[in-house]
């Protein structure tokens, strides 16, 4: 196909980062393919970074929503409109993202002036890196006795990789480890594990999830590409970290292609500028290396391994690398099972969770977070939670969703610290 030729042309143009613009003109598309054919021409497109997929579909006959640069839509349209013959469906469901995106940055920005600093709701808003940072030391200096604060390193630009510890400290005591915000447009990640500390260190009512189990939480974890994101609305919609590339005037790689497991084996991209770009080596990010580091120094503790990221109602685990499924993909499926049932019992927003490995429900992504932490680590339980979408684009829910997103799905974490204690406690 003509698409494909096109799409290797534009990966070897090296072309400017798209924040030097922002995303005047861009356009998004719901994309439902029919046929194997057009979902592989479609997911080809991954690695292109004229492309960005806001949602994919496994599943023939489920939409795919894609936002095009102007520089190829009027080919990808012809493109489209020719595989319509053949039974393909798509419409453009945003005509310029900048407009829509400039709308409801109004009113991030309108909301963040309004409040004092200090006087933040830390799961009602979406606040910064430094009020994160506030927030867990606050804890840390209120309940000493169950809290302890650990740097385990720092990112590119000198912020804190600040992991909480929440529990009684029994050495030996399984360890549940939770990340968030590695991606970082997927601002429902960072209130979503906020909420979870704030259950289990300020709540006497689930004081129980920690009495045999130790929590180390990190809520987020790429706070550079975080504060990026929220730095101007011609950011918004920034994923990956900000460490410069040696030969290219792209910045970043994806956090979440980056770990060295199966590395760069299908699914990311060598390019620079690609948004699931896997970075010049495995653990070439301070962020992902942080987290390698900690692992091999506590791997003998950790049960319980679940990245969370947004958007599309998954419960994802390995492998991502292929569609092989693990040895005990029965077991990972009934617990991630467990966990789903009570998040979808006490949902106010109607959410209904897909479960499987990575590759089968979703899409091929080496060098995931979660395949590494079981395939180099051994961590059997390893998960990685795609919570609930909103706003016009899914990464960007409005205020008033952040409350309902994290309160249902603290109900699901409830479920696997009750079975983690009842398993190793």
């Amino acid at each position: 196909m003509k698409l494909l030729a096109l799409s290797v042309l534009v990966l070897l143009c090296g072309l400017l980062e798209v924040q030097a613009e922002g995303y005047n003109g861009y356009k998004v598309y719901q994309v439902t393919p029919k046929t194997l054919q057009q979902a592989d021409i479609l997911h080809q497109l991954h690695e292109d970074p004229e492309f960005d997929f806001f949602q994919d579909a496994k599943l023939l006959g489920q939409p795919m929503s894609i936002m095009a640069s102007p520089r190829v839509q009027q080919y990808f349209e012809t493109t489209l409109a020719n595989l319509t013959h053949e039974g393909l469906d798509y419409t453009v469901t945003t005509e310029d993202v900048q407009k829509v995106l400039d709308e409801e940055y109004a009113d991030f920005v309108r909301r963040n002036a309004s409040r004092q600093a200090g006087a933040r709701a830390v799961f009602d808003e979406y606040i910064s890196h430094a009020e994160v940072l506030a927030y867990l030391e606050r804890l840390e200096r209120e309940h000493p006795e169950i809290v302890r604060l650990e740097s385990i390193g720092r990112s590119t630009e000198g912020r804190d990789l600040l992991l909480i510890h929440i529990g009684s400290g029994r050495p030996n005591a399984p360890t549940i480890f939770i990340d968030a915000g590695i991606h970082a447009r997927e601002w429902i990640a960072t209130p979503s594990a906020l909420y979870i500390i704030s259950q289990l260190v300020e709540n006497p009512a689930h004081a129980r999830l920690h009495q045999n189990v130790n929590w180390a939480i990190i809520p987020a974890i790429n706070p550079d590409g975080y504060e990026f994101s929220r730095s101007s609305v011609l950011n918004r919609l920034w994923r990956k970290t900000r460490r410069p590339n040696q030969g290219s005037t792209c910045i970043g790689t994806d956090p979440n292609r980056n770990f060295g497991y199966q590395w760069n084996t299908g699914g990311a991209s060598t390019n620079p500028c690609s948004d699931i770009y896997a970075g010049p080596e495995p653990f070439s990010e301070p962020e992902t290396d942080a987290i390698r580091r900690y692992f091999i120094n506590h791997y003998t503790e950790i049960k319980l391994y679940v990245t969370i990221h947004s958007y599309g109602n998954y419960i994802l685990y390995p492998w991502g690398f292929t569609s092989e499924l693990p040895r005990d993909a029965l077991h990972l499926q009934t617990v991630a099972e467990a966990a789903a049932r009570p998040i979808e019992a006490a949902s106010t927003l109607g959410s209904r969770y897909t479960i499987g490995s990575s590759t089968n429900v979703l899409y091929e992504a080496s060098g995931g977070s979660d395949d590494w932490t079981k395939g180099a680590i051994g961590v059997d339980l390893s998960y990685c939670f795609e919570l609930p979408g909103g706003g016009s684009f899914g990464f960007n829910p409005p205020v008033a969703m952040i409350r309902p997103i994290v309160e249902e799905t603290f109900e699901g974490f409830i479920a696997l610290g009750e079975y983690i204690a009842s398993l190793y406690g």
